[in-house]
């Protein structure tokens, strides 16, 4: 009898992460069987800090090792790109068969099948690491807000014919990502019990001190800040920073008025304990005005200290409201942990937001839309998470709509529903998430209508609205 040709032995899974959310995702997708069995499974680790060399790598963070255990190897992507950086670098065309020969010899994988599971696929290091292993079947998981939105450059298309899945939580229940649906790749959320459980590994391996005095210059300003220690009565309302001033989104100014405006809004909501919980990059400060309102009104503000995640702080605090700008955390505190939360500062955002296919659009669009305003006091106290239902009638075509606007080549296919939508839908409240220019320069509906589209190139018409401007103000 012939003997059986051997199976194919299980592929080696390289799984691409520069956050610990991310990694705690693929830690969550690996517990729930989302990823095929593995001869082996790699985690490559990428500082994406603008300081890569001082600033501490995700295998240096806090809980970091409960999550090692679920991966065989553990290796960084910046010890093999040095001294380039990893946001920046890729191999020339004529490069990649060497790169590919030297990473299998260096990583040990020979002649190995490998997969791989990347993040932000748009650029490096996920694009680098894809093309160096032009063979590999590709898996790409979104840890935020962002896998929403569209893709946010026209891929190659052999690159789309090797992409299998979007895995990505499932923070706005009922709704479908757009990223990559223009290569038909499916949606497959993580199921959200399993993150959870990830997140409380996190929590408990995290120090047991969390929250801390901010470092501040000024010894007399230091002492006229209220002693950051938090009292039995009752939790906390706790406001979240992104350093939108860092992604050119506002200035440092603005940036430091808009952590006010959280400690003025969580006050006049009735909170006078909060916790500010400061971007891991952005400096000391950027919180010290914030520091010096909450003082001004007779709150108590403590900054915590520790780098770990937002959700960390969700179950050690479980705070009475969760406030911030368009962060991610917003979601997960709604959605994972039943949390209230209120939203302050997108109106302004989006106004100012450049260029309009900007990635930030559809998280601002989202959180604008789905949560409260702070300065809204009835609405905050009053808001209940939509039901999924809702959501996919109502949430899943203001995202065609936004999607489409900002990548109306890679959507063309969806046309349609972001006209449909913009007929019935364009109003007061809808008009933000959208520019006249961008609907005019589409053909779409709000925009200025084809016949008289000619008006803002006109000198003379520009003239006259100046003169007028002058004689109403």
């Amino acid at each position: 009898m012939p003997s059986q040709p051997a199976p194919p032995a299980a592929p080696t899974q390289i799984f691409l992460a520069s956050t610990l959310y991310g990694a705690a995702t693929l830690a969550a997708g690996i517990d729930a069987g989302s990823f095929p069995p593995a001869g082996r499974r790699i985690l490559l680790t990428s500082n994406h800090a603008v300081t890569a060399e001082v600033t501490p790598g995700l295998a240096e963070l806090p809980g970091f090792d409960v999550l090692r255990g679920r991966f065989d190897e553990v290796l960084d992507w910046n010890r093999v790109v040095e001294p380039q950086h990893p946001s920046t670098w890729a191999p020339r065309a004529e490069d990649v068969p060497l790169w590919e020969r030297q990473l299998r010899a260096l990583w040990g994988l020979g002649e190995e099948r490998v997969e791989l599971v990347v993040e932000s696929l748009q650029v490096p290091p996920a694009q680098s690491l894809c093309r160096i292993f032009p063979g590999a079947a590709v898996d790409v998981y979104a840890d935020g807000l962002m896998s929403y939105g569209p893709t946010r450059f026209r891929l190659d298309p052999q690159l789309g014919m090797r992409l299998r899945r979007v895995l990505h939580l499932d923070l706005v229940p009922g709704l479908e990502p757009l990223l990559l649906t223009e290569f038909g790749v499916r949606a497959q959320p993580v199921p959200a019990e399993s993150f959870l459980k990830v997140l409380a590994e996190l929590t408990d391996a995290a120090p047991a001190e969390v929250l801390g005095t901010p470092s501040l210059p000024g010894a007399a300003a230091a002492q006229e800040l209220p002693a950051p220690a938090l009292p039995a009565q009752g939790p906390p309302a706790l406001l979240l920073g992104q350093y939108l001033s860092a992604l050119d989104l506002m200035t440092p100014a603005q940036e430091e008025e808009l952590h006010v405006a959280m400690v003025r809004g969580a006050y006049a909501l009735g909170h006078r304990e909060l916790v500010f919980k400061p971007h891991p990059s952005a400096p000391a400060a950027y919180w010290r005005p914030a520091l010096e309102e909450a003082a001004r009104l007779g709150a108590r503000l403590t900054v915590a200290a520790a780098p770990v995640l937002a959700e960390t702080l969700y179950q050690r605090l479980r705070p009475a409201l969760v406030v911030g700008c368009f962060s991610t955390g917003l979601l997960t505190a709604a959605t994972l942990y039943g949390l209230p939360v209120a939203r302050t500062g997108t109106d302004a955002v989006l106004a100012a937001l450049t260029p309009y296919p900007n990635s930030n659009r559809v998280p601002l669009a989202l959180v604008d839309a789905l949560l409260p305003d702070l300065a809204d006091a009835d609405a905050v106290r009053s808001w209940t998470a939509p039901a999924p239902a809702t959501v996919r009638a109502e949430t899943a075509e203001l995202l065609t709509a936004v999607g489409f606007t900002m990548q109306p080549r890679i959507l063309a296919a969806r046309r349609a529903e972001a006209e449909a939508y913009l007929a019935r839908r364009l109003g007061p409240r809808t008009r933000r998430y959208f520019t006249r220019r961008r609907l005019t320069a589409l053909g779409l509906p709000g925009g200025v209508p084809a016949t008289l589209a000619f008006l803002p190139r006109n000198r003379a018409v520009r003239r006259v609205a100046r003169r007028v401007r002058r004689v109403l103000s």
